[in-house]
């Protein structure tokens, strides 16, 4: 009787087949970004308190203003001076709440890119400040027809389109100098302190040393962010040279800081 050797049978273990994983749309981080800012309870007062100001701005000219200040741009200027100061905050909570929430390391554990984070979270200040304005020129005509009304004097629509979207793009700006202090301090209450410095004391310093020093009369429209914006309310940004004077100031107190707070924010510590 002869033994068969069997060989010994392989066995082959299975490797599960890893899933490539699909990198979170850009889509949704904005509508994550617009959630947060109408989630918090900050962020959502915030929100409505344009609702409400804005209105009660225009209602303001309709008591105070005489007859002959009766309209458009009156009641749209009323109408967005609550949102120069409110659209700041909000850009200014829309990219510090990663770190006084604590919530920038979950977020930055989802999505590891953070250029991509503080992308989704300017498009996403962008289209609240749009629709803003949106709202601010809703409530100036909505002010301008019943208070023309009122005061029985005629209807008079004296925004032009240049002049109007200069408007926008003033808020906008405002809104880019919060964003900016955003991502170059991380703190809330020190980026709505620099804000205020930035916008309230900064132009008094820089007035006062262009009254003083002749040299600096010339210079100032070149520097000073706030005079550069008044311009863009009133409509006013009409030459090259004044639109240089713009973009001056744009580098100045927005390009070049905010150059400075993302490379700073790329590297720093999340806890």
């Amino acid at each position: 009787m002869t033994a068969t050797i069997v060989p010994p049978t392989t066995t082959t273990k299975s490797v599960p087949v890893r899933r490539a994983v699909r990198p979170i749309p850009s889509t949704r981080l904005v509508k994550v970004e617009l959630r947060k800012m109408f989630n918090t309870r900050s962020g959502f007062w915030l929100l409505i308190s344009i609702g409400v100001l804005s209105p009660i701005a225009a209602g303001s000219v309709v008591i105070f203003a005489p007859d002959s200040d009766v309209t458009y741009e009156s009641f749209a200027r009323a109408s967005g001076f609550p949102m120069s100061v409110i659209l700041p905050m909000i850009a200014i909570l829309a990219v510090t709440s990663e770190w006084s929430q604590r919530s920038g390391l979950t977020t930055f554990t989802l999505v590891p890119s953070r250029g991509r984070v503080i992308g989704a979270k300017a498009v996403a200040t962008l289209l609240v400040g749009l629709g803003s304005v949106a709202v601010a020129f809703a409530a100036g005509a909505l002010g301008n027809v019943v208070g023309s009304a009122l005061a029985g004097v005629d209807t008079v629509w004296n925004i032009s389109m240049p002049m109007a979207l200069q408007m926008v793009l003033g808020n906008l700006a405002g809104m880019a100098i919060g964003f900016t202090l955003g991502v170059l301090l991380r703190a809330s209450s020190a980026a709505i302190v620099g804000y205020f410095v930035v916008s309230f004391v900064m132009p008094g310093i820089l007035l006062l040393l262009a009254s003083v020093r002749e040299w600096f009369l010339d210079l100032q429209p070149w520097v000073d962010w706030n005079y550069t914006q008044v311009e863009l309310f009133e409509g006013a940004t009409n030459t090259g040279e004044e639109w240089a004077m713009l973009a001056s100031t744009t580098m100045i107190w927005i390009v070049i800081p905010l150059v400075v707070g993302l490379f700073f924010l790329r590297r720093s510590e999340v806890k």
